[in-house]
């Protein structure tokens, strides 16, 4: 069968999209988060073979015990080749529109090369994604492309590969041993299905019947590692002992009272605009689809949480809905069109418009729109004074600073965060004085110095474009580690 070019295309304009967007996002010194930063320091360490110390969480902190992440052992190699933050984020972006591919592709085997494309797009411009894209790097990146080729190969029935793809997702992040659970499951129902569709003396029997061993496997393999993860390997590295989001998803009260379950999917306009965003991404027929609830640990977690940052749609903790989202909508348009109810089908042939209606309409809203903003394409006016701060920092010393530029500041120093305790007393102090939440003032400054770090002393030597630099003027204890490695 000839290869249309449109899934490619897509794709490639994805990537030329969220590259372009996370270059200007670099340039304009726009930082979201610290969590850059954070994942920065994290490459970095395993670009040098070395365990992943993140000081920006704490002087000596390793970052596995924070979130079960070792499949981000593989940012060591681009970032090895590229020691940069921007080198993290590009990253992201590649493998955000990898995904845009998988999902394009099989949108057009089964719809036809137009509506496939436009599918295609609808995906590369959703919110899950976009929101990733902004907020720059976080570990589900590796999540999306991996849940996008495992639910295909789930919907061709190739239950092997399904499993196969699905089961590197434990080791991208602890809380999708859930997802995992789930996928396994559904895949489960599906062989189950399909054995049940076909005579035992038909040759796809046998391995429909492995498919639902497959499936059950996979469930015990996500739910052995979110016990894991969660109950054993996190606590172990984390320097008090536990799992530090453990009130997420408190599983005793959901099996308590189940019943204030629905309540708490509904009890916000937060999450309301969430599932309504989500269902129109399915096309609406997606919800006939039993790979939506894949989806389902997801919302669970989030909307139970007491965080409200968690119910919204914006930033990336709904990039990995979108995989399952668009894997639903193609799944569902089959089903709709199998369907003895007349309306049923007619809402089939329609998903992709409401689908790709959704994501045009939406885009506007979204970070992408961005693009149609002039002042989005302008330098930032404090850039200048920013470059002259950084410059005037050495390489390998110890820095202690706010987010403000943190993740400039990471690729070549010993970062901490200033806001944790117990850091040591760095060699520079960098203050963001507009942004970063930090000091505003040189006497400011001077005071929280003297308050964090008693036993040492520090002189300002500029302030520029409301950025303040100190430097250490007592110089370093003799029994003080040595600075983070090239």
């Amino acid at each position: 069968m000839r290869t249309h070019p449109g899934p490619l295309a897509v794709s490639l304009l994805a990537l030329a999209a969220y590259t372009t967007f996370s270059t200007v996002q670099w340039r304009r010194l726009e930082t979201p988060s610290w969590d850059l930063g954070i994942f920065t320091q994290l490459a970095r360490r395993y670009a040098a073979l070395e365990a992943p110390v993140v000081n920006v969480k704490g002087d000596g902190y390793n970052l596995l015990g924070d979130h079960f992440h070792p499949l981000l052992v593989l940012l060591g190699v681009p970032y090895r080749i590229a020691p940069s933050a921007l080198t993290v984020m590009v990253v992201q972006d590649v493998l955000l529109a990898f995904s845009v591919w998988v999902i394009a592709r099989e949108a057009a085997r089964r719809l036809g090369a137009v509506q496939g494309t436009a599918v295609g797009f609808a995906y590369a411009a959703s919110f899950g994604l976009v929101g990733a894209v902004a907020v720059q790097f976080h570990e589900i990146a590796f999540a999306v492309p991996l849940l996008a080729v495992s639910l295909v190969a789930l919907l061709r029935e190739r239950w092997l590969a399904a499993v196969l793809w699905a089961a590197p997702l434990v080791f991208v992040k602890e809380d999708l041993g859930s997802n995992v659970v789930a996928l396994g499951l559904v895949l489960w129902w599906r062989a189950r299905s399909s054995s049940r569709a076909v005579s035992v003396a038909d040759e796809r029997h046998d391995e429909h019947r492995r498919g639902e061993r497959l499936g059950l496997g996979l469930a015990a393999w996500g739910a052995v590692w979110l016990v894991l993860a969660q109950k054993v390997i996190l606590p172990a590295f984390n320097p008090d002992g536990e799992f530090a989001y453990a009130d997420r998803l408190d599983v005793g009260a959901l099996l308590r009272q189940p019943w204030l379950l629905v309540g708490h999917l509904v009890d916000d306009q937060r999450k309301l605009a969430t599932l309504a965003v989500l269902i129109l991404a399915t096309g609406l027929v997606g919800l006939r689809s039993p790979v939506l609830l894949v989806a389902v640990p997801t919302l669970l977690w989030r909307f139970w949480s007491g965080n409200y940052g968690f119910w919204g749609y914006t930033w990336h903790y709904s990039a990995i809905l979108m995989p399952v989202a668009f894997a639903a909508l193609l799944d569902g348009v089959d089903l709709a069109a199998a369907s003895p109810r007349r309306w049923l089908r007619g809402l089939g042939t329609s998903a992709v418009a409401i689908c790709v209606t959704a994501a045009v309409v939406m885009l506007p809203r979204l970070p992408l729109g961005r693009f149609g903003d002039p002042s989005f394409w302008e330098p930032n006016p404090r850039a200048d004074a920013a470059h002259r701060i950084l410059d005037a920092v050495p390489d390998g010393v110890s820095v202690e600073t706010d987010v403000g530029l943190m993740s400039y500041l990471v690729d070549t120093r010993d970062v901490f965060w200033f806001g944790n305790d117990g850091n040591p007393a760095p060699d520079y102090l960098v203050f963001d004085t507009a942004w970063g939440g930090t000091p505003g003032t040189r006497p400011a400054l001077l005071d929280w110095a003297a308050e964090h770090h008693p036993d040492a002393s520090y002189q300002v030597v500029a302030a520029d474009g409301g950025y303040l630099l100190a430097r250490r003027t007592d110089g370093r204890p003799q029994d003080e580690r040595p600075h983070d490695g090239p």
